[in-house]
C-alpha cells in the first residue's frame, strides 16, 4: 500500500522572509527560540531573517548548532529553550540547524531520552502532535529539510540515526533565495550535490510514488542546468532560485526513501575524529552507488537510468556515474573519502553502522557489509 502525502505551507520568493511574523502568528508562536548557527549569525544571515520580527516577538538566539547535530547540542538548546519559556522554534540555516530545530521540538514535549524516539529503533511512533511547532527558514540549497519530516542526530553512543514523523513536519517553510547570495562557493558545490544525491537516490528507491518520482526529476534538471553557474557566480539570482527549488524537491520526493549513499554517509558523518559534510559525502559516494544500483531488477524494469539520463540531457550511450565525477571535479569536491580525511581504521564500523541505517532497505539493491566495504573503497 503506497502512503502519499505532501506536505506543509510553504513561501518561496525573493524576499519571502518578509512573511516570518504573519507566520509566527498563524502558529500561534509567541515567544520562539532562533535555532541556528554562529556561521548564520555572523554573516548577518539571521539578522536578515529575523527582521520582520526583531521588536514585535520576544526572541532568544541559541547559535550553537555544530556542523554535525548531536543529542548533546540538543540538551544545550532545550535548557534555552526552557530558559526562555518558549513556546516555538524558528529555525534559521542549513540542514543541521533545521535537524536539530526538529530534534528540539520532540525533546521539548517529550518525556525520556531522545533515542527512544529514533526511527531504526521503532520511535517514530511515538512522536506525537505535542512537538513544538517549528517555522524553518533554510540558508542553503542542500537538504530540503524545511520541507521533510525527519531529522538526523549524532546520539551519545556515538550512531547518526533518523528521526521520522509526520508531526514534525515545520508548520512554514521560508524559502528566500537571496539568503543563499553570500554562500561561499565549497558550500555552495556540496550542498547542491546533497539535492542531486536527494533526487537520484529518491528516484531510484523502488517504492512506488510517481508524483515524488516526477518532482524528483524536475528537480533534478533544475539542479544539474545551475549547479555550475552557483558554484562561479554566487550572486546570480537566477542560479540561487533554481537551486532552492531543487533542494526542497529532493526532500518533498524522499519521502519515498533514499538509498545507499545516504546509509553510507549517516555512517560515515558519524565519525567523531573530524566533522565530515554530509552534501560533499553524498557526492563522493554517488559515483559508486550508481554503478552499484545499475543491475537492480526495479532499476531495469522501471527504465530509471534511461529517465534519469533524458532528465539531464545525457547521451543514452554516456554513464550517470562519469556525468557526477565530471560535476564533482568542476565544483571543487574532494576526489575521495580519503582526500576528506576518513580514516581507514573507521571502515569496519562504518560499514556495521550503514547496515542498521534507515536508508539501508530502501536501496534497489540492498547491500551486504562487503558491498557497503567495496562501495566505500572505490569512493576512496
Amino acid at each position: 500500500m503506497a502512503f502519499i502525502k505532501y506536505l506543509t505551507d510553504i513561501q518561496f520568493d525573493y524576499g519571502a522572509v518578509s512573511l516570518l511574523h504573519a507566520e509566527c502568528l498563524k502558529a500561534n508562536i509567541k515567544r520562539p527560540l532562533v535555532v541556528t548557527d554562529k556561521g548564520v549569525r555572523a554573516a548577518g544571515v539571521a539578522d536578515m531573517a529575523l527582521a520582520s520580527v526583531s521588536g514585535k516577538l520576544p526572541l532568544e538566539i541559541f547559535d550553537e548548532t555544530p556542523g554535525n547535530p548531536t543529542e548533546a547540542a540538543v540538551e544545550a538548546a532545550l535548557a534555552a529553550y526552557r530558559a526562555h519559556d518558549a513556546d516555538g522554534i524558528i529555525a534559521i540555516g542549513g540542514g543541521s540547524a533545521l535537524d536539530l530545530a526538529k530534534a528540539l521540538a520532540i525533546a521539548a514535549t517529550h518525556l525520556g531520552p531522545l533515542a527512544q524516539y529514533c526511527t531504526i529503533d521503532g520511535g517514530s511512533n511515538k512522536i506525537t502532535d505535542a512537538c513544538a511547532p517549528t517555522i524553518a527558514i533554510p540558508t542553503t540549497s542542500g537538504t530540503g529539510s524545511e520541507v521533510a519530516r525527519g531529522a538526523i542526530i549524532i546520539l551519545h553512543d556515538g550512531r547518526k540515526v533518523g528521526f521520522h514523523s509526520w508531526h514534525l513536519m515545520p508548520r512554514c517553510a521560508i524559502c528566500d533565495p537571496d539568503l543563499t547570495l553570500a554562500l561561499p562557493p565549497a558550500l555552495t558545490a556540496a550542498t547542491g550535490m546533497d539535492a542531486i544525491a536527494h533526487c537520484i537516490e529518491s528516484f531510484l528507491s523502488p517504492a512506488f510514488n510517481p508524483p515524488a518520482e516526477g518532482i524528483a526529476l524536475d528537480g533534478l534538471e533544475r539542479a544539474m542546468k545551475w549547479i555550475d553557474v552557483a558554484v562561479n557566480d554566487g550572486k546570480n539570482r537566477e542560479a540561487r532560485k533554481h537551486m532552492m527549488s531543487a533542494s526542497m524537491q529532493g526532500a518533498m520526493a524522499f519521502q519515498k526513501g533514499l538509498g545507499a549513499v545516504h546509509s553510507l554517509s549517516h555512517a560515515l558523518g558519524s565519525y567523531a575524529g573530524k566533522s565530515l559534510h554530509h552534501g560533499t559525502l553524498n557526492a563522493v559516494l554517488l559515483p559508486a552507488v550508481l554503478r552499484f544500483n545499475e543491475s537492480a531488477e526495479s532499476v531495469i524494469a522501471d527504465d530509471k537510468y534511461p529517465r534519469l539520463k533524458r532528465a539531464v540531457g545525457l547521451a543514452q550511450d554516456r554513464q550517470l556515474d562519469e556525468l557526477i565525477v565530471e560535476i564533482n571535479q568542476r565544483i571543487g569536491i574532494p576526489s575521495g573519502l580519503g582526500a576528506m580525511g576518513v580514516p581507514e581504521s573507521f571502515v569496519g564500523e562504518a560499514v556495521q553502522k550503514a547496515m542498521h541505517d534507515h536508508c539501508h532497505g530502501t536501496n534497489p539493491r540492498v547491500a551486504t557489509p562487503e558491498q557497503y566495504t567495496a562501495l566505500i573503497r572505490e569512493s576512496w
